[in-house]
């Protein structure tokens, strides 16, 4: 019924208590999941969880704060993009997020590297024709201005994708709805502090939503500040049919066939 479209299942904390989360998963009518990749170092065991189970799939790409990794090239994603069970080219985007602390003293400037890399993941959807997984933090501009320059405007050629743990602006989802984006939401819109998070879960198309755990991180209320994991999903559809008037049923319901239409290759 539900369906986990972003969730970390090769970091060790929730890769030693894998049969624990499978068990937790099918009780919470949790029934599929895609096992999200960070770094080319990392693609082997996020393939192996995709492989392995057969309500599993993988993504393949480099998280835009990973450095001194392997950096991707289109042809190295388009290797790993073609074997069985991968679905998306990401986690991919931006992070310009507390850049003096985090960075360096590093200006927007300085950070060249993260754009091509965005724009190396964009060029190896397009080529594959599998959908991207955006991240992006304190980057949206750049985020939306670089999608646009590279074609990713909802014509035919375009790759499409989502907008993954959304936590942006109104204008920022009408942007990437427009773009032919989905936006996903997260554990993050069941906090007290996200009231202007859940008037964006309002109005954003049911036919253009999914949902996530993003764990092991992010879990929702009331597990918050605890490990998250695939089980804990159903709680931001709860939040979501709340505010849309639904059943947590029918946006599990609804959610899942946006799934199935944008990563082709799920299924049931």
């Amino acid at each position: 019924m539900f369906v986990d479209s972003h969730c970390h299942l090769s970091f060790p904390e929730l890769a030693s208590q894998l049969p624990q989360i499978r068990q937790a998963m099918a009780e919470a009518q949790v029934d599929r999941a895609l096992c999200i990749c960070t770094m080319l170092e990392e693609f082997a065991s996020v393939h192996a969880l995709a492989t392995g189970y057969d309500n599993f799939w993988a993504s393949v790409g480099v998280h835009p704060d990973s450095e001194d990794i392997e950096e991707p090239t289109v042809d190295r994603l388009l290797e790993l993009a073609a074997l069985p069970r991968v679905v998306a080219i990401g986690e991919t985007g931006l992070d310009y997020y507390q850049m003096e602390e985090r960075k360096g003293g590093r200006s927007v400037a300085d950070l060249e590297w993260q754009r091509e890399r965005f724009r190396t993941h964009i060029r190896a959807a397009q080529r594959c024709r599998k959908p991207l997984i955006i991240h992006t933090r304190a980057a949206s501009h750049d985020t939306i201005a670089i999608l646009r320059e590279e074609g990713e405007d909802g014509s035919p050629g375009a790759a499409g994708g989502v907008f993954h743990c959304f936590t942006e602006t109104a204008e920022v989802a009408r942007a990437a709805l427009d773009l032919g984006f989905h936006i996903s939401f997260s554990g993050i819109l069941t906090f007290k502090s996200a009231a202007d998070l859940r008037e964006v879960a309002r109005f954003v198309p049911l036919d253009r939503m999914l949902i996530e755990t993003d764990s092991p991180y992010l879990a929702p209320v009331p597990y918050r500040g605890k490990v998250n994991n695939p089980s804990y999903v159903p709680f931001v559809a709860r939040q979501i049919a709340e505010l849309r008037g639904l059943s947590a049923e029918a946006v599990g319901e609804l959610t899942s066939r946006n799934f199935e239409a944008l990563f082709t290759g799920v299924q049931s």
